[in-house]
């Protein structure tokens, strides 16, 4: 049996570092921990102890002709603002890279800015902006602004993943007579393919959880399941809201499980093989 290296001190301190993470923790988990529970109640209301297990709550949300439309007006504004936010994240985070310029970190600043800016100021800008182009009470305007709120986190993952890019494999590819659209496809983005597909990853997840936008942006038709939650919140307490959130929950568990798939799968690619 080894001795533990550490004097009394720093053992005092990690415990209370490991401590003070645990409780952090809980306190970020506990939420969930009651939400999820709620769901599967056969009660009315929110309440412990569970008086009995039940489905009823999920059948309520696939059956609802307000739930089930916002689940479906979330995923197709979701899917359409990511895949907007990929090719135009990529594109920007591939001009970054191959440039260099005097305002290359302002022209980076001004990209990620959406990741800074408070929400409601997006959206409050947004409004003014595109309310004389009536852009408003419309799919239109909110694809535009969730795939500003997208794009920065497709091009800080793809600058990340380019900073391990030899960029000799694109002049190789050229020596050898591809042109630059086929380098493109075949050498550069199956290497960088981790890192474009965790950014849509995220700016989904950024789309399909957004509410301040689409509460003044979107009209009736666009009512996403984050505003149809927070709507049952304010109007009527029911406990299909918990079954909403539990979906979310398991939704974003997935795409985080997704990611951290991703990010294996690129160390895994740019390991150097064992000797």
């Amino acid at each position: 049996m080894t001795r533990d290296p550490r004097t009394i001190g720093q053992r005092v301190a990690a415990a209370l570092h490991a401590g003070v993470a645990y409780a952090v923790l809980l306190f970020l988990v506990a939420p969930i921990a009651v939400i999820v529970p709620l769901s599967f109640s056969s009660g009315s209301f929110f309440h412990y102890p569970l008086p009995g297990f039940s489905l009823r709550w999920y059948a309520d949300f696939f059956t609802s002709p307000f739930w089930l439309p916002a689940l479906k007006n979330s995923l197709f504004l979701g899917s359409i603002a990511a895949t907007l936010a990929t090719v135009l994240g990529t594109l920007a985070a591939i001009g970054l890279w191959r440039a260099s310029f005097p305002l290359r970190g302002l022209v980076l600043g001004i990209l990620i800015s959406p990741m800074v800016v408070p929400v409601v100021i997006v959206a409050v800008g947004a409004y003014f902006a595109f309310a004389p182009l009536h852009l408003t009470d419309g799919f239109t305007g909110l694809i535009l602004v969730h795939t500003a709120l997208g794009a920065p986190f497709v091009v800080i993952t793809v600058l990340a993943t380019l900073s391990g890019f030899d960029r000799n494999l694109l002049r190789a590819a050229l020596v050898c007579g591809a042109t630059p659209v086929t380098a493109f496809w075949r050498v550069m983005l199956p290497a960088i393919l981790p890192g474009v597909a965790s950014g849509a990853i995220f700016a989904f997840a950024t789309s399909f959880d957004e509410v301040v936008v689409v509460l003044l942006m979107g009209g009736p038709e666009q009512r996403t399941l984050p505003r149809q939650m927070f709507a049952g919140i304010n109007d009527n307490i029911s406990l299909t809201i918990t079954a909403a959130a539990t979906l979310l929950i398991a939704l974003s568990t997935l795409l985080m499980a997704s990611v951290g798939f991703l990010k294996r799968r690129a160390g895994a690619a740019t390991r150097p093989p064992p000797e």
